[in-house]
């Protein structure tokens, strides 16, 4: 290392010494900032966040730009349930006060986003979360340690190169940067961030819009209705969330240019690779789409009125109308620019650029330590689930802050034991409660890890199911004895842009078919060992998780109550008998009396009943089995049938007040 070196490393070492250490920082104050925070407050953990803006939620404040969220608020389920309703409660933020919910903050079904700021400001004020605003964190590199948590420590400098030192960095900024395209005359176009919403602004105008998502035909919707006509142009066909499934395709609160260009009213859409484009402004200040083709061929000092067009060519050109405005509302991408190659957070895919390079369970593959959280983690569930959206990412931000309790705090993933006979009750509760599970379908799963012998089992809830390989890692559970993976999924080929989704025959009702369900609907896998990092790798195309030695499906229902007794309750239960090899049944006392004498091996509920001396009724059927078996002494002739109990603590009470199960 050179003089210079030396000496900015110095200078790095002094005004690193000067400011405090923090265990945690958390970068953004927005939902999954602030829902981070909330969990780390809760466990009593040393972090801070850090927001360049005065107040929580800044995104909100300016976008949407037509101010309607998409994410639906739906106040009233006919449940009391909390974590049911969580269902259908796409913007509230985890926590234990019930008043900070967001149903509190809001009656519309589409809220407007001023209702998410309030929102936020209040959660961050009421649970005391330690934000330091006004801090605009303009650079973020790493300072090697042996002694640090994971080798190293972030060094984060904000807009008055102040200096910050991390051991964890969570990353909560959300896609920042406007996607731009770039092809001749792109100059002219105006962007869904800084155009107008002021629909007056667009009256008898011929207006060109860029992109096929939720921003493009917001901004449609709000001039549909003063402008001579809207195209809209994109290389992609348009995707409906209720074709796909996908919350963040196209919503039917925004797609009204879809009737009016399906009813030939002027308004229309057209296909085409941007990059190819090629945008021509005349002497009236009138648009031309042409193609950049036709301006190679042609000497790029000629006026814009002496460029050849399509029409030229072609008089049916489909967009040989001049347009008064093009507008680009082609989505967000992350920010990279603050952080120091050292990191080494990189872009995905050409399919997923935008979002930062991370693993399943949300840190960056470049830097250990480093986790990626919110709206730019979505990488892991592009369009496939709801990661990228606040009712997806309060639960992953929450599989997030468990897995750094296991790493850094030696406190194993949360857990609950309970014995087999309560196997069935325990799935059949969470598929029909659980919201993470829902939410966050083919992402997240329940894990049940099987004790020896399968006397008993623990429950994990959420836990990332492409990391399942390295569970025992990850949560410091131990998986000997055979496991089942409980998760929510949609039929592998149901859902998609091209298919119609509402063919007459589209449910499933018979349980012998319920394999073949389309919708959501729960599915358990049955693993004897742990499947390893081979595994997940090779598993089938389409499936979320290597094949199991059995699988069973839950068969779909409308309600997505799965309750019945017969369609959900009793094949659930038979599955798990096969796979255990046992009987999952309650009985009376005296069928457990009867069971010794006829079998070897009793029935779970038998066995952690009836042997653990819970209690015998005292019927004259059961005292006269253990007379006729030799087991006990006939009591009749002294007038006292219940002597035969002796000291049974529970004396006289049965094994269980329910009948016999199916």
């Amino acid at each position: 290392m050179g003089p210079l070196g030396l000496l900015l490393a110095l200078a790095l070492h002094l005004v690193v010494c000067t400011h405090p250490h923090r265990d945690y920082c958390v970068l953004g104050a927005g939902p999954a900032g602030l829902q981070m925070a909330a969990l780390l407050q809760q466990a009593g953990r040393d972090y801070e966040v850090f927001e360049r803006e005065s107040a929580p939620g800044s995104f909100f404040t300016r976008y949407p730009r037509h101010r309607k969220l998409i994410s639906i608020n739906k106040r009233h389920t006919g449940k009391a349930n909390a974590e049911f309703n969580l269902r259908h409660d796409w913007n509230s933020l985890l926590s234990d006060d019930p008043h900070l919910l967001f149903k509190h903050y809001s009656k519309s079904y589409f809220p407007d986003a001023s209702d998410m700021v309030h929102y936020l400001g209040d959660f961050a004020k009421c649970l005391g979360l330690r934000v330091l605003y006004n801090t605009n964190i303009t650079h973020v590199a790493l300072n090697k340690d042996p002694h640090a948590w994971n080798g190293h420590y972030f060094i984060l400098t904000d807009q008055n190169s102040q200096a910050y030192q991390c051991s964890v960095l969570l990353v909560a900024t959300g896609l920042s940067v406007p996607k731009l395209v770039d092809f001749p005359g792109s100059e002219h176009v105006e962007g869904y961030e800084s155009v107008s919403v002021d629909p007056e602004d667009f009256v008898g105008q011929n207006v060109l819009i860029l992109g096929r998502g939720n921003s493009a035909f917001e901004t449609a919707e709000n001039i549909l209705g003063v402008t001579n006509f809207v195209h809209m142009l994109s290389r992609s066909r348009v995707r409906l969330s209720w074709a796909t499934h996908y919350v963040g395709d196209v919503r039917a609160i925004n797609n009204g240019l879809l009737d009016t260009y399906q009813l030939k009213s002027l308004d229309g859409l057209l296909e085409s690779d941007l990059e190819y484009l090629a945008l021509v402004k005349d002497s009236k200040g009138k648009f031309h789409i042409t193609l950049k083709f036709f301006l190679e061929e042609n000497n790029s000092s000629q006026s814009a009125d002496s460029i050849p067009l399509p029409q030229d060519d072609n008089d049916n050109f489909a967009m040989r109308v001049a347009y008064d405005r093009v507008i680009r509302c082609l989505g967000w991408k992350f920010d990279f620019s603050i952080f120091n190659q050292s990191l080494r957070l990189s872009s995905g895919t050409e399919f997923s650029k935008k979002y930062p390079l991370i693993r399943a369970s949300y840190e960056s593959k470049g830097s250990r330590g480093l986790f990626i959280l919110g709206t730019a983690s979505h990488s892991v569930d592009y369009r496939k689930s709801a990661g990228g959206f606040i009712h997806g990412f309060r639960y992953t931000v929450r599989a997030v802050h468990r897995l750094l309790e296991h790493r850094h705090h030696g406190i194993s993933w949360p857990s609950t034991e309970h014995p087999i006979t309560q196997l069935t009750s325990s799935i059949i509760r969470r598929v029909n409660e659980a919201s993470g599970l829902y939410q966050m379908f083919s992402v997240l799963a329940d894990i049940i890890l099987l004790k020896e012998d399968a006397t008993a089992f623990e429950y994990l809830e959420e836990f990332p199911m492409q990391m399942l390989a390295q569970l025992e890692t990850l949560t410091g559970r131990t998986a000997r004895h055979g496991l089942f993976v409980i998760n929510m999924e949609y039929g592998k080929n149901f859902s998609g842009p091209e298919k119609d989704v509402f063919y007459y025959d589209r449910s499933v009702a018979h349980i012998e078919d319920a394999w073949r369900s389309n919708f959501l609907h729960p599915v358990i896998y049955y693993y004897r060992h742990l499947p390893t990092e081979q595994d997940m790798r090779f598993r089938p195309a389409q499936w979320p998780l290597p094949r199991p030695i059995a699988i069973h499906h839950i068969v779909e229902d409308f309600l997505t109550d799965w309750t019945a007794p017969v369609g959900h309750i009793l094949p659930l239960r038979r599955f798990l008998e096969n796979c255990l090899d046992t009987d999952l049944r309650s009985f009376y006392a005296e069928s457990c009396f009867l069971f010794t004498l006829t079998r070897q091996r009793l029935p779970p509920f038998c066995q952690q009943g009836y042997l653990k001396m819970q209690g015998l009724s005292s019927t004259k059927s059961l005292q006269q089995h253990g007379v006729e078996s030799r087991l006990l002494q006939d009591y009749t002739s002294m007038n006292d049938s219940s002597r035969w109990l002796g000291n049974h603590p529970s004396a006289g009470q049965s094994l269980d007040s329910n009948k016999e199960e199916l």
